[in-house]
Order: C-alpha cells, then sequence, then structure tokens
C-alpha cells in the first residue's frame, strides 16, 4: 500500500511538472527520507489522474503508525507539507519560469503560478471545495456569502504544545519572506512548499503570493519585503495603483490599517488581491461628486450599505493625489 502510494505521488510530480522523468531516483529517496523509510520496491503498475489528497492521506496513516509523525491534525499538516516540499521546485527556479511567462502576457504567469500553488498543496484545494459560497440578490446587487469550512480546527494537543515553547521570532511573523521554505512548529504553518515572486512596487521591494485557503478566485498577497507596520497613506495608494499597472487583469484592496474593519497581520504591510469582479465593483454611483482641478477625474458615492467614493480616471497621478485628499479630510472630521 505504501509503496503504491508513494509510487502515485512521484506519478503526480511528474503529471504536475513538479519534477521531470530524469529525477525521479532522486525524488523517491527524498520522499523516503521524510518518510523515515530505507525500502521502496516501484510497483509495475501505472498511474494516471492521482488525486493528491488520497495519497497523502495513506502516507500520513502510515507515518502515525509508526510513529514517525504524531496523529492530529497541526501534525499531520506539517508532516504532509515536508513531504510536499521534497518534491517542490527551488525558489530560483519558480522564479526564473514566472518571469518568462510574464515577459509573454502577465496573465500567463499569474496562470501558471496558481495551478503551480495548487499542485503542490500550499492552496489546499481539497479543503476548500468544502466552503459553501452562494450570492445573495439585495438592493445593492448579489452580494457574496461564504463560509469557511476549509481551515481547521485548532487541535488540544497542538494548542498545549505550543503554550510550552518559547517565544519565537523567526519568521516575524505569517507574511515575511522568512516563511519560504520553513518547516513550521505547532503555532506557526510549515511552509516547504511555499514559493514566492519579487515584485517592484513604488520603488520597493515586495512579494506577491496566494493565501494557502483562497476565499475567492486567484486570491493573492501582495506584502513589503520588510516588517513594517500596516499605514494607510498617500504611499498606499501609489503601491495599489503600481501593482494593477503590473497585473492589469488582478483588482487589488487593503483591509485597512485597522483591526476594527477586519484588518489582520497588522503589523506587516500587505495588500490582497485576485482575479474576481465583487459586487461593490458593479455598484453603480448612486450620487455623482465633481473635485475642483481634477476634471479628468469621474468620481461619485455609490450606491452600497457603506461610505463608499469611486474614483474613476485615466491619470494614475491625479488618482493618487485625489484620494490622499479624501482621506485626510476623511480622518479631520
Amino acid at each position: 500500500m505504501v509503496n503504491v502510494a508513494i509510487k502515485k505521488l512521484i506519478t503526480y510530480a511528474l503529471e504536475h511538472k513538479l519534477i521531470y522523468p530524469e529525477d525521479e531516483i532522486y525524488a523517491v529517496n527524498a520522499v523516503l527520507e521524510v518518510l523515515q523509510r530505507d525500502d521502496y520496491q516501484a510497483p509495475a503498475e501505472t498511474y494516471s489522474d492521482v488525486c493528491l489528497a488520497e495519497v497523502l492521506e495513506v502516507l500520513l496513516d502510515d507515518a502515525c503508525a509508526r510513529g514517525v509523525c504524531e496523529d492530529s491534525i497541526v501534525y499531520r499538516d506539517l508532516f504532509d507539507t515536508k513531504i510536499m516540499g521534497a518534491l517542490t521546485p527551488r525558489p530560483s527556479t519558480v522564479r526564473r519560469r514566472f518571469r518568462s511567462l510574464y515577459a509573454l502576457e502577465p496573465k500567463e504567469a499569474t496562470d501558471w503560478y496558481y495551478d503551480f500553488s495548487i499542485a503542490t498543496n500550499y492552496i489546499r484545494a481539497d479543503r476548500i471545495a468544502k466552503d459553501v459560497r452562494w450570492a445573495t440578490p439585495t438592493e445593492y446587487g448579489d452580494i457574496d456569502i461564504s463560509i469557511n469550512l476549509s481551515k481547521p480546527e485548532k487541535d488540544p494537543k497542538a494548542i498545549a504544545a505550543a503554550r510550552n515553547l518559547p517565544q519565537a521570532g523567526y519568521p516575524q511573523c505569517q507574511l515575511c519572506e522568512t516563511n519560504e521554505g520553513y518547516a513550521g512548529r505547532v503555532n506557526h504553518p510549515a511552509r516547504q512548499n511555499h514559493r514566492i515572486i519579487p515584485i517592484t512596487i513604488n520603488g520597493g521591494d515586495w512579494y506577491m503570493q496566494y493565501s494557502p485557503y483562497v476565499y475567492y478566485n486567484e486570491h493573492c498577497i501582495v506584502f513589503n519585503a520588510l516588517h513594517t507596520p500596516m499605514k494607510i497613506d498617500r504611499s498606499a495608494f501609489r503601491k495599489l495603483l503600481d501593482f494593477v499597472k503590473q497585473f492589469p487583469h488582478y483588482f487589488v484592496g487593503s483591509n485597512a490599517d485597522l483591526p476594527i474593519v477586519g484588518g489582520s497581520i497588522l503589523s506587516h504591510e500587505h495588500f490582497q488581491g485576485g482575479c474576481y469582479t465583487f459586487a461593490m465593483e458593479k455598484a453603480p454611483i448612486e450620487t455623482p461628486i465633481s473635485f475642483p482641478g481634477y476634471p479628468d477625474v469621474e468620481a461619485g458615492i455609490v450606491k452600497w450599505p457603506m461610505s463608499v467614493i469611486r474614483l474613476t480616471g485615466g491619470n494614475d497621478s491625479e488618482l493618487v493625489e485625489l484620494a490622499d485628499l479624501i482621506l485626510q479630510a476623511w480622518r479631520r472630521y
């Protein structure tokens, strides 16, 4: 059973081009090292269309039975990520591939990167499929509703173990670049299968990745290379526009820098984006507004249950300047 699972796993890696035929023996040995097995007899059968979740389940059950992995959700997640890490290409390989595709077409690069993130099990597609999503009609348009069933519940054993761990400062948070390839611990997820893409925003070093538990199509996270606090100011508007100029098929936005409006990991500057159109974007302008000095910017109050001002224009510098003026006025009042 385990030999079959190993061969299926290697077949899966070949099917998804995580490895190539000349890597096969090396990959088998890397997986055996993670499993702490020193024997393997390749089955004569050939396989195709391998279900990764089923294969990993067999390998995890075996590892738990042999005492190599503790049988709880947190430890199993740490262990299956380690298995996939043995099959995930190095960051330099991933980045070269992304850059070569981006040179052809930005969407080709993100399409490949998203599929790659699913193939490595960094995006846990089998769990995300359990989420419940629907659109409900309202006077403001069809509003997206989702119930997140994909994130695993905390394991009492892992909670107890985490309480006894010394305070760690590495990685500083779950967004830092130092997560790439990190083995994880009971209070921090494993990231051996995690690969991030460097980008430049507003002259600074940033990265792009996808959320492991995507809430919508190609839910990406764009984060500062520096561990610096979230701050919504004039430069934030410039950064948002810089990103969509590089990836025009994506939107990008911010949860703001206030926890009261749903901000998370406020200690690390980041934005969230993706290839999706939300109801607020489709909502009509209810009250047009004109701003003296900005004749080329169309503005208006959006028909929405909260206060929303939409600015539309072809001059990004004007959009940044006007957005900043509105922000400053909002803060004064």
